[in-house]
Order: C-alpha cells, then structure tokens, then sequence
C-alpha cells in the first residue's frame, strides 16, 4: 500500500531522531514524518503550480500549528477547538522562516506554503527543534527549489558545561537558551536569551550549535540523494539586465543625491521626482512592464548603498561605521501610567509605558509548553503613522509579535522575582517614529519606563543592532543601522543586556550564513555600543529604579500560609476571602503553594488583610491588639471575631475602663471595637479584653485608678491636718 515508505535513523544529543517519508501527506510536493524521542511533528510542504501575478517578492508562509492533543489537552476555549496561534507558536514559524527564506530564489513567485503539525510532545525534545529539521527534510526531497538542507539546534549552558538540545530539567537550571540554524559551512540564524552571559560564552555557545548541525545536515543530505525529486522550473521575475543596466545609468546619480541625507523624510521627497523622471523616460520603452522599471530602480539604490559602504566607507547619513545615531532618553511622561519612558535613536522613537497589578493579572497560556502563567508581558505596536504612511491600525501581525518577545527576552532576567517585587507587568511600546531597528529601541525605553516605576531591575538593559554588507569575499560591518541599510543589506544582528553580559540576540538575514569571523566581530561591536548607550544616555536620565512606586500604582503585600491552612483562608465558598477583600478594600490572590498575595491602593488597607489572614493560620500571640467585631453578647461578656474563624470572649469586667453594670451598656452586635489577646487556654480559647487595649492604644485610665492632685496651692479651710481627695 505505502510502496514508496521509507524510515531513516539517527541520534541527536543522545535521542532517536527517526523520520517517515511516503506513507502520510503523499499529495504534498515534500512531507516528514519526525519523531523525536516520544515528540512528532508532522511537516508537509506545498507550491503553487504557477506564480502568482502583481507581486515583487517571494510568497513563503510558514505555520507552526499546536495540537492540544499532543499534550492530553482539551482546549479551554467555549468551541473546546484550538483557535489562532499562540505567541509561542507564531515565535516557532518565525525561527523556522528566518534560516529558510534566504535559501530560495529571490525571483520565484510561486506560493510555497509550510505546514508543520505537532501532533505529540516529549518536554524534553522540543517540537520547535524537530519542526525545523522536518522542514528541512521535507524542502529537500520535494521538487520545490531550495539550496539547503540546513539543521538547528537547541544550546544551553549548565554548570560551566555546553548541552546541545537540553532535556526540561536543564532549562530550568540553563543559563541561556540559544537556537542555532546552519548550512554545511555557515550560520543562517541565531535567535537567544540568556542570563546575563558574556560575549565569549556565548560565542562559544553559538559555535557548539554550528558544529551539533554538521552531523544532521549529513543525514539530510543522504536522505535527499535517496529519494529527493527533481526540482520544477519556473518563470523567473527578475527585470532583463539590460533594463536593469539602463536605468541603473541614467539614474544613478540621481539615486546618489537624493539619498545623501540623514533625514528619512527629505530622502523619500527626493526620490519622487527621480521615479517621475525614469518612468517618463522608460515607460514607453518598456511598454506595460512599470513594476519592472520600480524593480530596477530599486535595485540602483541597492547598488548605490552597497557601493558607497564597501568601496568609499561612506554611511548614507554621513557616520562613522562604528558610529551611533543622535541619541535621548526620557522618563515620566506619562502622569497617570505607573512608568514610562522615551527612547530616542536618530529618527527612530519608542515610548514604553509600565502597568503593575496584582499577580493574579498575570497571563493564562493555553499551549503544549509546561509555562502555564506569564508574569512579565511586552507588547510592542507598529503603527503606520511611525513610517509617514496612512493605513488603518489592525491587530498586531507576526513582526509585531516577534519584536516584542524579543524586547520581553531581553528584560526578563532583570526582573525581580515574584517573592520580591509580587506584581505582574505589562509593558507597551508604542513606536511613533521609525527609522531602524524599533525593537531595540523598545528594549531601551522599557528599561527606562521600569526604573521610572520603581521596579527594583537587578540592572539596566540596552539594545543595540549590528549590519553587514557582503560581495564575494569582501565583508563588513557597521553598527546602529537606520532603515535604508537594513533594507539594502545583508544582516541585522540585534544584541541586547545590561553591563556584565548578553541577556538577547536575534539575528536576520538576507544570505546563506555567517562566518564565525562575522559573528565574533558583531559581537564585539555590538556590546561596545550597548555600554555606551547605558552609561552615557540611560543612566544619565535616570540613575536608578526610583525608591517609590507612583501613587497611582496598586501596593502589594505578600505571605505564606501552610499549604494545609488554605482552605481556611479561602473558606466555603470563598466566603472567607471575600469577607476579607470586602472589610479592607483588598484583592487577594492565593497559590497552590501558600504564596498569598494582597494588594489595593492603600498600603494600609494591605497590611490589615495581611494581619487578618495571619491570624486565621497561627493563633495570635499574647499581648497583640486586635480590631474585632462583635458577634454574641451573653450576659457575662461579648463574643469578639478579631478574624473569621477566629473569635474570642471579652468578659463583662473587661469591656470598659469603667464599671459595667450590662454589657449591653458598652457593646452590641456588629460593633466594631479593639481588644488586646490576653492568653490562649489550653483548649484554645481566646480571652480578649476591649479594657487593656483602650489604655494601650487610647491612653484611658481606668475609674479605680484616678490620680489625686491639689487643684491649686491653697489648701482648703476646716481641719488643716486632714486629707482631702482630688479628681483628675
């Protein structure tokens, strides 16, 4: 039945990596069936038949679909069906995309869709990881054009010792996490978060990613003599060089004048008339074919950019290659946000603004990762106005997305842990102007807009990109790039962290890989810049996390209760707890664990609620002072609930400072009124006394001890010898 069914075998990192081929998605131009320890992936790849017409770029879709089934789950949406995608899940496409769209021709228009189904996870081998080389598996043996196979690799770093692919119980202890793609020679994408690490154990990290990848592209490859297809043949789209040639000579110098400037704005208006004057020219040369002549046009500006950098070391804005644009920090323009900060790099702009709330408003995910909550939440937002172009806002897209788990990744090692800053945050980056390289940008104006809340950051973050343009043999690089050279060029290698090491990198590009030599010098370049941009920029607009939250932020307060005591803070029903949100004006929030967390606007109203639920899991200690309220009267004394659940008796000879006759004459039921914890007895029993706290806490003194005191110095007539009694 399955006559073309063929089953390959190799170990990765000390696992079975088996592969399927011919038996499922037979109709696809290319399929893999991978399994990775006990994790599949099902990747089927298909093209269109004929290009798609009234494009000028390659129409490649990768989808990375989570299976909840794959994890034994049941969908917690009202259909019970999975719905969009994860963030995880688009993050999973685009590190797929990033190491593979290079490798296709840049002149094919046909459709190329990627399919890769997660039908079964092992937390221990990643279904991202075995996504990625059941793509390249897929790619290589369909009859799609393609110039790989490439392979990549999970790196982690524990206890001083490089781990290729690292099981859940290495990450968590793991210092970074970095994905690395490579072809047979080079190093097609990089995408990482660490903490804290330095230049050289990351370099080194990268390189034991680079060398793990040798040995599958191996076994690609032999699948691919195998059983690979003949690759199909299409219409090419690129402009005949001889209009591409003929417009490069008329316009470029035109090209070179309207581009030598540093202003985004003055660059686009000069090149309108240039467009007019080559169209005008070429148009009725070149009947019907507009898009083609806008190709080449662009290509003229590609040439005069690359010409300028490799040839003349000339930026378009006239910097040195190591040089950084015009840079400004700013914070708290936002009165009413609980922080926010500007960052401004040339004519790229980002505002950041800071939300804290109660740690129950952190983020449910439902996926088939084992992270079920996420405390720290970044979104990054790319409005069309940011670039001087007018279209209508729409949710966030994949890039959108991408960017802001970058800057997330960057900042999530120096946020403090939930027992010392119990919060959840939410970060926004709203970039208004766009000129290169938002992202890191983003990562700069968070960092500024979480000191201006006064979140205790274990140390600023800056981010910072690195280029490159590539012709043969010939490289180089140049850092901060603006937008005209991360569109002309050839990389854009994005390095974010704090003084002592790297806490992100994602790395894009538009070749087949980088050297080791590239790496190392982006690397180097990069983190001279970030510390320039911290000590010089940053920490100049604001030193240090400020000592105090805004007064608009909630305040948060936390405790521990014994794991067995929680259902006495919570109560049937949640009658308890409410009793307490109610009484203090608080939201709580308890953990599986016991963590409790207590917040509200008043820092008072905190501590009370800390103090009632303390109260209800420990017994009050002697001598504590309590506000009660009353819940019985019995004619020897009031029933006093100084917590729920937890109530004592103040006997009638303790209620006042002052004789009681009935106790009706002091309390009644409801009434609020403080106590002082006398002694537990031994059947744990509380006695209180409302007496001893008035003297305590008011200063009241009781009838029977009133002072005796002359009312002036005469003394009074009658027997001179006698004693007479004053009042206070």
């Amino acid at each position: 039945m399955f006559e073309n069914y063929r089953v390959f075998e190799t170990e990765l990192a000390g696992r079975p990596l088996v592969v399927e081929t011919g038996k499922i998605a037979q109709l696809a131009n290319g399929a893999a069936f991978v399994r990775y320890g006990e994790t599949v992936v099902n990747v089927a790849v298909t093209a269109s038949a004929k290009p798609r017409d009234g494009i000028d770029f390659f129409p490649l879709s990768v989808d990375f679909e989570e299976k909840l089934y794959a994890v034994g789950r049941i969908p917690g949406s009202y259909l019970k069906r999975e719905g969009r995608p994860t963030e995880k899940a688009i993050l999973a496409s685009r590190v797929i995309d990033r190491p593979i769209r290079p490798l296709f021709p840049k002149d094919m228009r046909n459709d190329v869709c990627i399919t890769c189904t997660v039908m079964s996870v092992d937390h221990d081998c990643s279904p991202e990881i075995t996504a990625m080389i059941g793509t390249s598996i897929a790619l290589s043996i369909s009859d799609i054009p393609w110039r790989g196979p490439i392979s990549g690799v999970s790196v982690g770093y524990v206890d001083g010792e490089y781990v290729i692919n690292p099981t859940s119980e290495q990450r968590k202890v793991s210092q970074m996490a970095v994905t690395v793609a490579s072809t047979d020679s080079r190093i097609a994408m990089i995408e990482a978060g660490a903490n804290c690490v330095s230049d050289e154990v990351m370099y080194n990290g990268i390189m034991a990613g680079h060398e793990a990848n040798q040995k599958i592209i191996e076994f690609i490859k032999g699948i691919q003599a195998e059983i690979g297809k003949a690759k199909f043949s299409y219409p090419s789209d690129e402009p005949d060089a001889e209009m591409v040639e003929a417009i490069k000579a008329f316009a470029a110098d035109d090209v070179r004048a309207a581009l030598d400037t540093d202003d985004k704005r003055i660059r686009d208006e000069r090149l309108k008339p240039v467009y007019e004057k080559v169209h005008a020219e070429f148009d009725a040369k070149y009947p019907g074919q507009e898009a083609q002549i806008d190709a080449c046009l662009y290509k003229t500006q590609k040439y005069v950019v690359r010409r300028w950098l490799l040839d003349e070391q000339k930026r378009v804005d006239g910097r040195g290659m190591d040089e950084i644009r015009p840079l400004a920090s700013e914070v708290g323009l936002l009165p009413r946000a609980h922080g926010s900060g500007l960052f401004t790099r040339g004519q790229t702009q980002v505002l950041t603004s800071v939300t804290l709330g109660p740690v129950s408003d952190q983020q449910m995910l439902d996926g088939i990762d084992e992270e079920e909550f996420k405390r720290y939440m970044h979104h990054y937002n790319f409005p069309s106005y940011s670039v001087g172009e007018a279209r209508p806002s729409r949710s966030p897209g994949r890039r959108e997305i991408g960017h802001g788990a970058l800057a997330e990744r960057a900042l999530l090692p120096v946020i403090p842990p939930v027992e010392q800053f119990p919060y959840a945050l939410r970060l926004v980056s709203e970039v208004v102007s766009s000129n290169g390289s938002t992202s890191q940008g983003s990562v700069c104006g968070s960092t500024l807009a979480l000191m201006d809340a006064g979140v205790p950051i274990l140390a600023p973050v800056a981010g910072i990109s690195c280029g490159l343009i590539t012709e043969g043999d010939r490289w180089m690089t140049m850092v901060d790039i603006q937008g005209l050279e991360d569109f002309f060029g050839d990389m854009d290698f994005k390095v974010a962290g704090t003084h002592d090491g790297i806490t992100a990198i994602q790395m894009d590009l538009k070749i087949d890989g980088l050297t080791p030599d590239m790496v190392k010098e982006a690397l180097a370049k990069t983190h001279k810049a970030r510390l320039y941009i911290l000590d010089e920029i940053m920490l100049k607009a604001i030193p240090a996390p400020r000592a105090e939250l805004s007064k608009y932020a909630p305040k948060m307060l936390s405790t521990s209760v014994p794991v067995d005591k929680i259902r006495e803070v919570i109560g049937t029903g949640g009658k308890v707890i409410q009793k307490i949100c109610a009484e203090c004006n608080v939201k709580v929030d308890v953990e599986d664990d016991g963590s409790v967390f207590v917040s509200a606007i008043n820092i008072d109203d905190c501590r009370r609620a800390i103090t009632i639920i303390e109260t209800i899991v420990n017994d009050p200690e002697p001598g504590a002072i309590f506000k009660g309220k009353v819940t019985r009267l019995m004619d020897f004394g009031a029933f006093v609930e100084i917590a729920p659940g937890k109530e004592g008796l103040v006997h009638i000879s303790r209620l006042d400072v002052k004789r009681t006759e009935k106790v009706t004459d002091v309390v009644n039921v409801g009434d609020e009124v403080i106590v002082k914890v006398l002694e537990i007895d031994d059947k744990g029993r509380l006695n209180l006394s409302r007496r001893d706290a008035l003297i305590e806490v008011e200063g009241l003194v009781p009838e029977n001890e009133i002072s005796e005191a002359p009312r002036r110095s005469e003394r009074p007539r009658g027997d001179r010898g006698g004693r007479e009694r004053y009042r206070r």
